[in-house]
């Protein structure tokens, strides 16, 4: 199925990035080629991208409670089997019965970070996995798919959003240098995470900004504070905290890291109980994507250009 935007035309960005991530290279990691039902426009290396536009208000791009709606929870019954998570692959998707079939748009996201401030527990908590006791650093570059459906607050329309997120290493992008060009490559947002156990790592951020994202201006960027159930003994303030997001201007989420509730058997994770702790990210993450590909693709304007020098 097509991927078409609200005003039922698609973007020139929409074409492009549906093309790639319909390729025959699911890694992205060649060159990907266009499928016959997305013409792509032009080369992606040959459009120029568009400046980050300025981060949405909370909740004017998605329905943020929708998900604990009736309508919401029959959209996600098909990532979710028996209330446990369903695990997809790169070439899965969520299956829907013809009356609610829906567009889906996929996004690649590359999580960046200092190592030990939880991004690969991050990711296994956005996909309903359990989350490693200990920490082991990742070796190589680890890809995780997660669906999420959302409705849109001016169309009133349900997308299924597919995130594909890129977790790799520090000591294996230090080591090898083509891995970071592989993460970054045609990635649609960076996630950066800090630990609020971790000052170093919150004071590390604005080094990630510049050395991930600082030659992708068209690249949607998100802060995570990790850890954030141990706020108690955290080494970054809330002033610290404010004064990051005046001077960024980014999106700024906090996460906990205590264990995801289980069913009655004690031991299987609670699917719906795991997908409302991490609705938030999710729907940030949607919201934050879908605004700008409607700001690239020119339906929508870029505050950010007419913004005071």
């Amino acid at each position: 199925m097509g991927f078409h935007r609200p005003g039922g035309e698609p973007g020139l960005h929409g074409r492009i990035r549906g093309s790639l991530r319909e390729s025959t290279d699911p890694l992205g990691i060649g060159t990907p080629s266009p499928t016959p039902t997305q013409p792509c426009a032009a080369p992606l290396h040959l459009v120029a991208r568009t400046a980050m536009a300025r981060p949405p208000a909370h909740g004017s791009v998605i329905v943020p409670d929708w998900h604990e709606t009736a309508e919401g929870k029959e959209y996600l019954a098909c990532i979710l089997r028996k209330n446990r998570r369903r695990v997809f692959g790169l070439l899965e998707r969520p299956v829907l019965p013809p009356p609610v079939a829906i567009d889906t748009a996929s996004y690649k996201i590359f999580v960046s970070g200092k190592s030990g401030v939880g991004k690969t527990a991050l990711v296994a908590k956005l996909a309903g996995l359990e989350v490693p006791v200990v920490h082991h650093e990742t070796t190589g570059i680890q890809t995780t798919v997660v669906f999420w459906p959302a409705k849109l607050q001016a169309s009133e329309r349900v997308v299924m959003f597919r995130f594909e997120f890129w977790d790799c290493g520090e000591s294996a992008l230090k080591k090898f240098d083509h891995m970071l060009p592989a993460c970054k490559e045609n990635t649609d947002a960076f996630l950066f995470l800090f630990s609020f156990t971790d000052r170093a790592s919150f004071e590390d951020l604005p080094g990630q900004l510049a050395r991930i994202a600082g030659e992708a201006p068209g690249v949607v960027r998100m802060v995570i504070g990790s850890k954030f159930d141990q706020y108690m003994h955290t080494d970054v303030p809330e002033r610290d905290l404010k004064a990051f997001r005046q001077a960024w201007d980014l999106p700024l989420l906090r996460v906990k890291s205590v264990p995801g509730r289980r069913l009655a058997d004690g031991r299987t994770l609670d699917g719906r109980a795991g997908l409302a702790d991490v609705a938030h990210v999710l729907n940030g993450l949607a919201e934050q994507l879908w605004h700008q590909d409607q700001v690239t693709a020119g339906l929508l304007p870029n505050p950010s250009e007419n913004a005071p020098a």
